[in-house]
C-alpha cells in the first residue's frame, strides 16, 4: 500500500515537467540566448573602440546569465548541476559565475508528506517511531535531494535526513540528452572543443549521485582517512548513522555552520568587519584547511570529494570548515596520482625535465583540474 502511495505521488510529482514539456523550453530558452550572441557578435564588429567593446561584451554577459539563470530556476533538474559547473570562477565570464554562484540549494522542495512517505518505504519504519523531531521544512533543496534536521529518539544531538526527490532521475535524463544535442551543435557551428564528451561524463558522473549507499561508502572512507592521518583533521566530515542508509535516504551527523557564501553577512552581523584583519586571517585558514585537506585527499588516498562548490562548504565556530554532500567523488589510480604529485613538485621546484617526465608518467594528470570543474 505505501509503495503504491509513493508510486502514485511520484507520477503527480513529475506530470507537471513532462519530458516533452522539458525539451520544449530548453530549446525555445537555449536558442534565444544562443542567437543573443550571435546577432550581439556582428552588432560588436562595428566597434573600433576596444575599451567600448570590452564594456559591451559585459553587458551581453549580464543579459545572456539573466537568461541563464531564470532556465535553470525554472527547469530545476540537471540544470542546477549546469549552474553549479557554469558557477565556478574561471569556467565562464565573471557575470554568469556571479548569478549562477546563488543557484546551488534553490532547487523546489518535495512536499513533506511525500519525503515522509519516501522515508518510511526505504526504511521500514514510520517517522514517528524513528525520530524525536523532524522538521518540515527543508534546510536546503538541491537537484536531487533535499536535507531535513531531525533528531532520532533517545538521541542528544540532531541529524541531517537527506532524502532523493521522487521521479527525478527520469527528468535529468531528458534533460542531459538535449543538452548533449545542443553541445553537438555548438561543436559544427561554433566550438572547437569536444563539448559532447564533456556531457557524457556528465551523465556518468551525475548517475552516481542517485545510489546514496555509494555516496555513505565515500563519505565514511574519507572521515576515516581524514581524522586517523591527522590529530585535527583539516575539514569536519558527517558521521554516518548506522543502518540508516538506503539508495534514496541518507541519514547522517547535523554539522551546524554558515554556508561559505553567507559568511561576508554573518561577520557584519556579529560586528566583523568583513575586509578587515580578522576576516582576512579566517579566510587565511579557511583556505589552509581546504588546501589541506584537498591535498591529503588528492595525493596521499587518492579517494577526494569531487564537487566542492560553495553549498557543499560550511564555515563552523573557529573558522573550521565541513565539507558536506560525497555524491561526487574520484577515486585516482595510483599512477596517475603518483605522475600528478610528481608534477605538481616539478612546477613548484621549477624543473622543466622533470615536470615533463611525470606528465609523460600519468599524460591524464592534466585532466584532473578539468575533471574537479565537471563533477
Amino acid at each position: 500500500m505505501l509503495s503504491l502511495q509513493v508510486e502514485d505521488l511520484r507520477e503527480k510529482l513529475t506530470t507537471h515537467f513532462r519530458p516533452w514539456q522539458r525539451s520544449f523550453q530548453f530549446w525555445i530558452r537555449a536558442a534565444d540566448i544562443y542567437t543573443g550572441y550571435k546577432v550581439f557578435q556582428l552588432r560588436v564588429n562595428f566597434v573600433k573602440d576596444m575599451k567600448k567593446q570590452e564594456e559591451m561584451w559585459e553587458r551581453q554577459h549580464e543579459l545572456a546569465a539573466k537568461k541563464i539563470y531564470s532556465m535553470c530556476s525554472d527547469l530545476g533538474g540537471f540544470f542546477l548541476k549546469v549552474a553549479q559547473i557554469l558557477g565556478k570562477p574561471d569556467l565562464a565570464p565573471p557575470a554568469w559565475v556571479r548569478r549562477l554562484v546563488t543557484l546551488c540549494d534553490k532547487a523546489p522542495a518535495t512536499p513533506f508528506d511525500v519525503v515522509q512517505l519516501v522515508i518510511e518505504k526505504e526504511l521500514g519504519r514510520s517517522v514517528s517511531e524513528m525520530f524525536e523531531r523532524f522538521d518540515v521544512e527543508p534546510l536546503g533543496s538541491a537537484s536531487i535531494a533535499q536535507v531535513h534536521r531531525a533528531r532520532l529518539k533517545g538521541a542528544k544531538s540532531d541529524v541531517a535526513v537527506k532524502v532523493q526527490h521522487p521521479g527525478v532521475r527520469d527528468l535529468m535524463m531528458t534533460d542531459i540528452q538535449n543538452l548533449q544535442a545542443f553541445a553537438l551543435y555548438l561543436q559544427m557551428t561554433d566550438i572547437k572543443f569536444d563539448l559532447f564528451s564533456v556531457t557524457k561524463e556528465m551523465e556518468k558522473q551525475i548517475g552516481y549521485e542517485f545510489d546514496f549507499m555509494r555516496e555513505a561508502q565515500a563519505m565514511e572512507k574519507i572521515r576515516d582517512f581524514l581524522y586517523v592521518n591527522n590529530k585535527r583533521p583539516p575539514v569536519l566530515v558527517p558521521r554516518l548513522m548506522p543502518n540508516m542508509v538506503t539508495r534514496r535516504v541518507l541519514v547522517m551527523e547535523f554539522i551546524d555552520g554558515v554556508p561559505i557564501l553567507n559568511l561576508g553577512d554573518e561577520m557584519a552581523k556579529r560586528g566583523i568587519n568583513p575586509d578587515g584583519k580578522v576576516a582576512a586571517m579566517a579566510k587565511q585558514n579557511i583556505l589552509r584547511s581546504l588546501t589541506l585537506a584537498y591535498g591529503q585527499m588528492i595525493l596521499k588516498s587518492g579517494l577526494f570529494h569531487a564537487d566542492p562548490h560553495p553549498g557543499n562548504i560550511l564555515i563552523c565556530k573557529g573558522s573550521e570548515v565541513a565539507l558536506l554532500d560525497y555524491g561526487q567523488v574520484k577515486d585516482l589510480p595510483d599512477d596517475l596520482r603518483l605522475g600528478y604529485a610528481g608534477l605538481v613538485l616539478a612546477i613548484a621546484d621549477g624543473d622543466p625535465i622533470k615536470a615533463s617526465q611525470s606528465y609523460r608518467t600519468s599524460q591524464k594528470s592534466c585532466s584532473l583540474f578539468f575533471e574537479l570543474y565537471i563533477c
